[in-house]
């Protein structure tokens, strides 16, 4: 039986700008699968080759596939759907599946709106795609597919929700085939070199209000840092990988695995580079450990600082303060390590003085880098709901982060758009004059300089922010901004709230003492994000063991997942 799993050829101008990402979740499905007995896996990058429909057809057609597959984040779901239409116009006996966050809340949007896909995945998708292929090989399918546990599936009019597959357990039982990716396509612009995206852990402990990766994953999972660095040398050695990316939403929340992770890299002297994203309060808990994290090869740190404003801080549940930002910044400027500085953009309250009021912070802090991002309600987020008749777009295409989505009380869509260009243009003129050139530290220098090359690639080829789509050249243009927004696309009838509720209601996997545990937790504390609801199926660790979003000194229990308050 042959597999055929599509990266939808989605672009945006947003992190790609950096250069082209391997896509992990190609590799870590492959190697699942293979390892349980199906080796017959092709890969098709669309977006990575740009393919038009017509080219994808004639992939789709030579593959002979019995199952193709492909995942979306939100803004990529209609490039998803419309892979599994070509490839069922190609094969109407083909089995399509659809894996990744939105599918996984909004199932029922997209079984109705795209009625060719015969199964959603709904959460990790390891177990579950395995399980559907095996069922599909054993002919079970698709009379026997309400027993595959983890998908969505249309049945006529209805739209059937199966159990919830649990999450699995060890984490190491899942090898990445990092080989069934075309390694000359990966390059990150800075280092000019191949670069890859492994991850340490699975999941987020904390509920940020505009975030839903803490309930896609429904648990935090944390590998063994030895093969972690085992995937890693394979990737450097055979894959000639010079760069990587830790894909975790946070990997230093567990202290004590994160540094076990940076002694084993430093002991193995591999020759890569590599970054992470953080919190604030991480970086100023290990302030000491911060020359030890770049020993081990940490070049390069984005903080979600994301926002200037206080008030903007509460709205997103950071609890992080804006002095503690620059703090954090500091510290990382005295241990050689590059700073990224997050800030998003665009909520209701937002006004020329408050993105100004970002640029003269981001001139106080001085971080090496800057990134403004559009906010992107996703719609199966706590804050969606929070927002209620205030999102007024719902063509998913343009959640992209850099595209307005919010209508600010004080400035339209372009004026919005116009002065982020601002803050760039000023930040990164600033920069390239007085900054990345006289930096001392000759690999510092090299990077920055290569951060600087890879912003001025994108803007020359206005692929940076989508500006070349929305027709921007500076003020002067931006009377004539096209955004484009398909005014067409509404949200499903069915409720999110209850899609989301359906997932959340899997079966329980506590242990004897969880109801006690979470009785005290809920009475001592709130979930970080302002939400008492979290994902089911966990184990709940004593009340005293919980460390508040981004608060405290302590670090997570070695052995324990993290406590999900109820």
């Amino acid at each position: 039986m042959r597999i055929v799993l599509v990266h939808p050829n989605y672009h945006s101008g947003g992190a790609e700008i950096a250069g082209k990402w391997s896509p992990a979740w190609v590799a870590y499905l492959a190697g699942y699968l293979k390892a349980n007995g199906y080796s017959d896996i092709r890969f098709i990058d669309a977006m990575t080759d740009n393919l038009t429909d017509d080219e994808l057809r004639a992939q789709l057609t030579a593959s002979g596939a019995d199952i193709v597959g492909t995942t979306a984040i939100t803004p990529a779901i209609y490039k998803a759907e419309r892979v599994l239409q070509i490839a069922k116009e190609v094969n109407p006996k083909v089995v399509t599946v659809l894996g990744g966050i939105h599918g996984t809340f909004m199932y029922q949007q997209v079984l109705m709106e795209a009625p060719w896909i015969d199964a959603v995945v709904r959460g990790e998708g390891e177990a579950v795609m395995l399980n559907l292929a095996r069922a599909v090989d054993e002919g079970r399918w698709p009379d026997c597919r309400g027993q595959v546990a983890g998908i969505a599936y249309a049945d006529g009019t209805k739209v059937i929700a199966t159990q919830a597959e649990p999450p699995i357990r060890d984490v190491d039982t899942i090898v990445a085939d990092w080989g069934i990716l075309d390694w000359n396509k990966y390059i990150y612009i800075p280092t000019g070199t191949r670069v890859a995206t492994p991850n340490l852990a699975r999941g987020c402990p904390f509920t940020c209000s505009f975030c839903s990766q803490w309930k896609f994953w429904r648990d935090y999972r944390v590998r063994d840092p030895k093969k972690v660095v085992d995937e890693i040398e394979e990737l450097v050695t055979k894959y000639k990988v010079g760069f990587f990316i830790l894909a975790d939403e946070e990997p230093t929340i567990n202290k004590k695995k994160f540094i076990e992770f940076c002694e084993e890299m430093i002991k193995r002297n591999l020759p890569v580079q590599w970054g992470i994203n953080t919190r604030v309060t991480d970086i100023m808990r290990d302030e000491e450990l911060l020359p030890f994290y770049r020993k081990a090869g940490l070049v390069h740190i984005s903080l979600g600082t994301e926002a200037a404003a206080q008030l903007n801080l509460d709205i997103f549940n950071k609890e992080t303060t804006v002095g503690q930002n620059k703090r954090a910044i500091d510290l990382l400027r005295n241990a050689g390590i590059v700073t990224e500085a997050q800030f998003i953009v665009g909520l209701e309250n937002e006004t020329a003085e408050t993105l100004e009021e970002t640029y003269r912070m981001v001139r106080d802090w001085n971080p090496d880098m800057a990134n403004w991002s559009m906010y992107t309600p996703w719609p199966f987020s706590d804050l969606f709901k929070e927002m209620g008749d205030k999102v007024e777009v719902f063509d998913f295409e343009k959640y992209n982060f850099v595209t307005p989505i919010m209508r600010s009380k004080a400035l339209d869509r372009a004026e919005l758009l116009d002065l982020v260009m601002k803050n760039y243009r000023r930040f990164y003129m600033n920069k390239a004059l007085f900054g990345y050139m006289w930096e001392r530290d000759p690999l510092r220098r090299s990077y920055l300089v290569g951060c600087l090359k890879a912003f001025l690639k994108s803007a020359f080829e206005r692929k940076f922010y989508d500006l070349g789509k929305r027709g921007y050249w500076g003020p002067l243009s931006k009377k004539f901004l096209k955004f484009e927004f398909d005014n067409s696309r509404k949200l499903a009838d069915a409720p999110i709230a209850q899609q989301s509720a359906d997932w959340k209601s899997a079966p329980k996997r506590k242990q004897d003492t969880a109801a006690a545990t979470t009785a005290a937790a809920v009475a001592e504390m709130r979930a970080c994000g302002g939400s008492t609801e979290q994902m089911d199926d966990i184990v709940v660790p004593p009340a005293e063991k919980i460390m508040a979003c981004g608060g405290g000194t302590q670090q997570l229990p070695e052995n324990e997942p993290v406590a999900k308050v109820h």
